[in-house]
């Protein structure tokens, strides 16, 4: 087998990665939210 054939950079792929990059990214109010009913609502306003 050839060295370098595949790309080992799977880490990037993680579904846990994507996620906790994106909710980072989300304002401090939306984070906040008491409810999973505040946080769609503000997630619908702040996008």
């Amino acid at each position: 087998m050839e060295e370098g054939r595949f790309s080992l950079d799977i880490r990037r792929k993680f579904f846990s990665g994507r996620v906790v990059r994106d909710w980072n990214r989300l304002p401090g109010e939306v984070v906040g939210a008491p409810s999973l009913e505040a946080l769609k609502a503000r997630m619908d306003g702040g996008l």
